[in-house]
């Protein structure tokens, strides 16, 4: 009788000891997908995506989902092929087809596209994060092999956001943790929009954040630089402001406003100028209760339509320096701001490449050295923050049109890592 049981407690023990290795086996054999260094991160850093334990040279669809502050859904897909070890890294391994092609390590971010045409990823609000699902699919079968949620935050730890209306702004003011003194920059967007202010302020900065239309485009007759300078006078009031001047962020239609705003304000002290023009542009501007500058005209009959349904706009701005144009011109030559002027050359919005030349040999010839610029030969219009979706066309914003923007996709989104970088140099050295 002893025997017997000690015999059956031992297949016991045995058969608990199988399925327990079993399992362990199956476990260890898991297919995992990782986001490093982590998979919450700020939406300007870079995560690298690494699948393990698939087979050996197995093919796998790597595809990325998120969606919009609009319910608009964006998708990306790449096709991968593991190494001997069984592992697909994109930060060494290229995709074979699909959403792009070659070793693009923020790929599967950068090339998220809605499956309409025109469509831009609507992330202008800060406090929630830019929530991305990235998964690994079976080439053949197309079922989950594994997934991740990449949190891109815009809003960082001890960051504080304030809703801003007071006299002519409407703004949002963001502060990073600290008593400070912290440098201080007015970031001006056509339309309001928070990611660059919200970003801005995790590196150290406190930023308003404020648009150049309050309201609709074609309800806007004049345009009162007034109003941006009680931005800065705003900003300087701030407690947790330091340093001796402010710094105005800008691109496209807003760079005229702050071009006029480092020529006409004293308290100017650093600008960056992105792909806009030499000129005041769509509605006239108004300064101390009189106009200053007419806007430069528009020829809507220069306006190239693409087979896409897109619009080149960039030739259908008359020359600022023709004589009859004359009185758009802004006189930056004034300007006793530090001017960094940034041009893509694959603009489809804004001749911003020749604007920005007629603009450096304007200051040479007054013998002006405050200035520096920067040229990117493959990007478009839209540089913003970088690894957000890119963007080749949608709503112009200031026009009734959809708007081209041009760039090749990985040379832009290039142009955007290397120029955030930039600025956030140009304003630390000209705002200590």
């Amino acid at each position: 009788m002893l025997m017997a049981t000690m015999t059956m407690t031992v297949k016991i023990m045995n058969w608990t000891y199988n399925m327990i290795s079993e399992y362990c086996e199956e476990m260890s054999s898991q297919i995992r997908l990782r986001l490093l260094p982590r998979a919450r991160c700020f939406f300007d850093e870079p995560v690298q995506v690494k699948v393990t334990r698939l087979r050996s040279r197995q093919v796998v669809t790597m595809r990325a989902r998120s969606t919009d502050e609009r319910g608009v859904v964006f998708s990306s897909s790449a096709t991968y092929r593991a190494d001997d070890r069984g592992e697909v890294d994109l930060n060494k391994h290229p995709s074979l087809g699909g959403s792009y092609v070659g070793v693009e390590p923020m790929g599967l971010l950068w090339s998220l596209k809605a499956e309409a045409l025109h469509q831009y990823f609507q992330k202008g609000k800060s406090l929630k994060p830019h929530v991305v699902t990235i998964s690994a699919h079976d080439e053949e079968e197309g079922r989950v092999l594994a997934e991740a949620t990449n949190e891109r935050l815009l809003l960082g730890d001890g960051v504080t956001r304030l809703p801003v209306n007071e006299g002519n702004i409407n703004g949002v003011l963001f502060t990073p943790p600290g008593a400070g003194p912290f440098p201080a920059v007015l970031d001006l967007n056509t339309l309001l929009s928070e990611k660059r202010a919200a970003l801005l302020a995790n590196k150290g900065f406190a930023v308003l954040a404020l648009c150049v239309f309050n309201v609709k485009v074609t309800n806007t007759k004049e345009i009162h630089l007034d109003h941006f300078q009680e931005g800065i006078d705003f900003l300087q009031r701030q407690p947790k402001v330091g340093g001796q001047g402010v710094g105005v962020l800008s691109r496209s239609k807003a760079s005229d406003i702050a071009l006029s705003l480092s020529a006409f304000v004293p308290a100017v002290k650093a600008c960056v100028w992105i792909n806009g023009c030499n000129a005041n542009t769509v509605v006239p501007l108004h300064y101390k209760n009189h106009q200053i500058f007419s806007s430069a005209r528009f020829d809507p009959s220069s306006v190239i339509h693409t087979e896409s349904g897109a619009y080149i706009l960039k030739f259908a701005f008359a020359n600022p320096l023709a004589e009859d144009n004359k009185e758009s011109l802004i006189p930056i030559e004034q300007a006793k701001a530090q001017l960094l002027f940034v041009a893509s050359e694959d603009d489809m919005c804004w001749n911003s490449k020749a604007y920005m030349d007629e603009m450096v040999e304007r200051l040479k010839h007054h013998e002006k050295n405050n200035f520096e610029s920067v040229c990117y030969p493959r990007a478009g219009h839209m540089l913003e923050p970088p690894y957000g979706p890119y963007c080749r066309s949608c709503p112009a914003g200031t026009y009734p049109y959809q708007a081209l923007w041009g760039g090749e996709p990985s040379g832009h989104v290039a142009a955007e890592v290397h120029l955030w970088k930039k600025i956030q140099e140009f304003f630390r050295v000209h705002l200590r």
